[in-house]
């Protein structure tokens, strides 16, 4: 299960444009893979109404109608805002076997999906996401 292998990005950059763009830990998390430490992140304890984007490209990826307190460390939710907004595949990393969740527009790493763990969640599944990987638009702001 990859599908990122023969899908192509609606937002490509090379990585040194990538690295232009985004912060160190911005383009260690999107594009190297890497987590932010957990209860580190700006959206942790985020309660505001609006809509979660991908810091990388702005693509609506989360809704805070579906974010919900896990105690994980990461901001969750229980579904992404459309089917189509992230791209699952395995990961095999760290000695563990994960689902990896990608922004499907520009193949971010967001974090990781988890199911089954009896969350009082419509969907059973817990959207672990960085908080470095999103941006909050808070509902009566304009979009960047």
């Amino acid at each position: 299960m990859d599908p990122v292998v023969g899908a192509t990005p609606k937002v490509a950059r090379t990585e040194q444009q990538w690295q232009e763009q985004l912060g160190a830990e911005e383009y260690a998390v999107l594009r190297k893979g890497a987590t932010e430490p957990p209860y580190s992140g700006e959206y942790v304890e985020e309660k505001s109404e609006g809509v979660y984007e991908c810091r990388a490209c702005g693509a609506e990826l989360f809704r805070s109608t579906t974010k919900f307190e896990s105690h994980c460390g990461w901001p969750s939710f229980w579904d992404p805002s459309d089917s189509d907004a992230v791209l699952l595949r395995e990961d095999r990393s760290h000695g563990m076997v994960r689902v990896e969740v990608l922004c499907a527009s520009c193949h971010g790493h967001l974090g990781h999906v988890f199911e089954g763990e009896g969350y009082p969640t419509p969907t059973d599944q817990r959207y672990c996401i960085n908080s470095v990987a999103l941006r909050l638009v808070k509902s009566g702001e304009s979009e960047s």
